[in-house]
C-alpha cells in the first residue's frame, strides 16, 4: 500500500524517534507522525492510531492526527487566509496550514477574485505531481447538493456565497440554514449594484423562482420601495452639493450611475423622474439641480435651525 495524500487512514505506531515523533506504519512504507501533529496523549508503540496523510513544507509525505476541513475528492467551503499575487489563494483546511486555489482557477479579472476572509466553494484535489491543491466547485458540482426554493421565498431577502462571477453576472449559493445544504441563484448584472467577488458574501431579493428550483436574485430593493430610496438619496446629495447641482442626468450612461450611486440607470430614472414629478428638482441639459423653492426651503430650515441654537445659547 502506498500513502495517498489528501486521505484519512489507520496505520500502526512502529517506533518513536526523538526529537521527530513516531513512525507510523502499513506494514510496507513507513510515514512520520511529527510530535507537533499529535492530538491528545501520546500514543503507544504497536498502538493504531487514525491520521490524516500529506505533504509537509518540504514537500515530503506526512501523518497528522488532526482533522481536516476536507479531503480528496470532497467539497466545502473554505475561508481565503493569504493572497500569492503568482501563486492564487490559500485556504484555511483546519490543520493549520493551507491549501492553495491556484491562479488558474481564478477569475481572469482582478476585482472578481476573492480577497482575504471571503470563502469560496472548492474540491480538493491532486496536481500534476500529485500536490494537495484546490478546485473551484462549479454549478455540476453544487446542483447535487443544493434544494429547490420554497414559493414562501418570493421578495423576501437572503444571504449567500458567490460561487461564480462573470460580467454577465454572478451565481450565487443561496444558506440552506436548517432545511439543507442551500439554493442555487444568479444575479444578473444590470441587479448588482457593484462588481461581486468569487468567495464574497452577498444579500439579495428574491425575484422569481424558477420552475427547476433555482432563483433569480437582485440586491436592490422593489422599484415601489427603492424608488422612495434612491429619491431621498438624490435629494440629499444635492442638497450637499455647491449650487444644488450635479453633473448627472437622463442622458448620463448606466456604468457612471452604477459606479456612482450604486444603481441601475433604471433605478436612477425613476427616483428623478419622482423628483421631478415633485417639483423638487429640475434638468437643465446633461446637469440636475434642485428647484429654486427647493433650495429656498432649505435654506429656510437651516436658518431656522440657527436661531433656535442661539435661542438655546442664550438661555
Amino acid at each position: 500500500m502506498s500513502f495517498v495524500a489528501g486521505t484519512t487512514t489507520r496505520l500502526r505506531v512502529a517506533r518513536e524517534v526523538s526529537p521527530y515523533g513516531f513512525f507510523l506504519t502499513d506494514g510496507e512504507s513507513e510515514v512520520l507522525l511529527h510530535y507537533t501533529e499529535l492530538v491528545g496523549s501520546k500514543p503507544k508503540v504497536n498502538a493504531e492510531v487514525e491520521v490524516f496523510i500529506f505533504f509537509d513544507s518540504e514537500d515530503r509525505i506526512a501523518a497528522t492526527m488532526k482533522k481536516p476541513l476536507l479531503q480528496l475528492g470532497e467539497l466545502a467551503r473554505l475561508r481565503v487566509a493569504d493572497i500569492h499575487p503568482r501563486l492564487g489563494c490559500f485556504l484555511e483546511m483546519g490543520l493549520g496550514r493551507q491549501l492553495l486555489l491556484p491562479l488558474s482557477e481564478l477569475p481572469e479579472s482582478i476585482e472578481y477574485r476573492p480577497i482575504q476572509g471571503d470563502e469560496v466553494f472548492v474540491i480538493m484535489q491532486h496536481d500534476k505531481i500529485g500536490r494537495l491543491v484546490a478546485k473551484i466547485a462549479f454549478e455540476e458540482d453544487l446542483s447535487k447538493l443544493v434544494f429547490p426554493a420554497p414559493s414562501t421565498w418570493q421578495n423576501e431577502w437572503v444571504e449567500g456565497w458567490v460561487t461564480k462571477t462573470l460580467q454577465i453576472g454572478s451565481f450565487v449559493l443561496v444558506d440552506g440554514g436548517v432545511v439543507g445544504f442551500g439554493v442555487y441563484g444568479h444575479i444578473p448584472r444590470a441587479e448588482r449594484v457593484k462588481p461581486l467577488r468569487l468567495g464574497e458574501r452577498v444579500r439579495a431579493r428574491v425575484t422569481f423562482i424558477r420552475e427547476d428550483g433555482r432563483v433569480n436574485l437582485s440586491m436592490a430593493q422593489r422599484k415601489e420601495v427603492g424608488r422612495l430610496e434612491d429619491a431621498d438619496r438624490l435629494l440629499e446629495f444635492l442638497k450637499e452639493r455647491p449650487g444644488g447641482g450635479m453633473p448627472y442626468s437622463d442622458e448620463t450612461e448606466a456604468d457612471l450611475i452604477r459606479s456612482r450611486f450604486g444603481i441601475s440607470k433604471g433605478a436612477f430614472k425613476r427616483a428623478l423622474g419622482k423628483l421631478m414629478r415633485e417639483g423638487l428638482v429640475t434638468q437643465k441639459g446633461s446637469w440636475t439641480y434642485l428647484t429654486e423653492t427647493n433650495k429656498e426651503d432649505d435654506s429656510s430650515a437651516e436658518a431656522g435651525a440657527d436661531i433656535d441654537s442661539n435661542r438655546n445659547d442664550r438661555g
